[in-house]
């Protein structure tokens, strides 16, 4: 609503008040009001010397007291091209593609959540007919036992006094374990399933089918600039002190601290997230495969770099060319990279509330990898490693 007001008071105010419509050729008198050149000079013809402003009734010399304001014209002609059909189509076109887009999505997930509501119900009811008939089972069992103890009793009876050991009968051994006792165990254990962490259970499950989720990445040793050391598992890279030995190959950064992940990407939509808790400076991104990784280059798309960076702990720039400063108001710990082949894009969230930090619309066109840099540490400055996380266990 807000932004609807905004639009039609900006339409306003390039309105002129004497025709009524868009300025044409906006003209400014002396006194700040604004006209179409046409109609000014046309008011100022049908009266007789001094003129004046047809708003605030202002005094002029003559009747060429006024001067062209082309930033008032170019706002005029953007307004009026977001207003044309064309664009209107446009808009109505692309919002009714994302409203698609996004009912999929969610029908996807609705879909998930109902096979698997439906798959636990018929299993909890498969349980309870099981549990049923062993219930019946133990009422069978418990009757004989019942009609074993009425028949020791009258055994009892009959030999109760008598010193014939003859007579005397072997008692059967009862089975001393309660049927009934069998029972609340398994019964307890039935419950249980209904009590569990069922929100937590099936997330999980539903993680495993995300469309794109988390990629497993790990980074890929062969490309790490020889002062990055990487942790076993691959998962983590820190700046060292000391220089690994390597071999001089295409593949591996040589001038700057870069490293790239193992797996690349050349279609589909693909998402991922770095820990980069503590770190003041980093990049990071997506590379084009042919980048030249023996040179240092700036990091911007026309060279094959779609990036995100920070600087003194709170400076965060998208790599355009030239930087383009952005304003974050709370520093992630975790960056989220998704990348859209189809789409050609590349955007950055806040990964910790999933706010957009910025969206590159005219991203790479071919094989892709995640790109990391620690960037070097200042000099007294402690290195900070980059953790690539692995859901749902991190």
């Amino acid at each position: 609503m807000a932004t609807s007001k905004s639009k039609t008071s900006l339409r306003e105010d390039l309105t002129c008040a004497i025709c009524f419509e868009l300025f044409k050729e906006p003209v400014m008198l002396g006194c700040m009001h604004h006209f179409c050149r046409r109609c000014i000079v046309s008011y100022w013809k049908s009266v007789r010397s001094p003129v004046t402003c047809p708003q605030c009734r202002q005094e002029f010399p003559n009747k060429c007291c006024f001067q062209t304001n082309y930033l008032v014209a170019n706002l005029v002609e953007k307004v009026r091209a977001s207003s044309s059909p064309a664009s209107v189509k446009y808009l109505e076109k692309t919002g009714a593609e994302l409203q698609g887009r996004v009912h999929n999505d969610f029908q996807a997930l609705h879909h998930f959540l109902q096979v698997e509501e439906e798959a636990m119900i018929e299993e909890l009811k498969r349980e309870q007919e099981e549990m049923l008939q062993g219930l019946e089972r133990h009422l069978e069992a418990l009757q004989v036992a019942i009609r074993d103890v009425e028949k020791n009793i009258n055994i009892l009876r009959q030999t109760a006094g008598s010193t014939d050991q003859s007579v005397l009968v072997e008692l059967p051994k009862l089975n001393s374990r309660s049927p009934l006792q069998e029972l609340n165990i398994n019964l307890n254990s039935f419950r249980s399933k209904s009590i569990a962490p069922l929100q937590y259970i099936v997330w999980r499950k539903m993680f495993q089918h995300l469309n794109p989720g988390p990629s497993p990445l790990i980074f890929d040793e062969d490309t790490a600039h020889p002062s990055l050391q990487l942790s076993r598992n691959k998962t983590q890279v820190i700046e060292s002190n000391q220089m690994t030995s390597y071999l001089c190959d295409t593949k591996r950064f040589l001038q700057c601290v870069n490293i790239l992940a193992t797996e690349g990407f050349q279609s589909g939509s693909h998402y991922w997230e770095v820990d980069v808790s503590n770190n003041p400076k980093w990049d990071l991104g997506v590379a084009l495969e042919s980048v030249n990784r023996q040179v240092r280059v700036k990091l911007c798309p026309d060279n094959g770099y779609w990036t995100l960076r920070l600087r003194d702990a709170n400076q965060y720039s998208a790599g355009t060319q030239p930087w383009t400063r952005l304003t974050v108001i709370t520093s992630p710990c975790r960056i989220g990279i998704f990348l859209d082949c189809e789409e050609s894009k590349v955007s950055f969230y806040n990964a910790d509330n999933m706010t957009l930090l910025y969206s590159f619309s005219s991203g790479p066109r071919g094989k892709v990898f995640p790109f990391f840099s620690t960037c070097v540490s200042e000099h007294g400055q402690k290195a900070q490693a980059i953790r690539i996380l692995h859901f749902p266990f991190e």
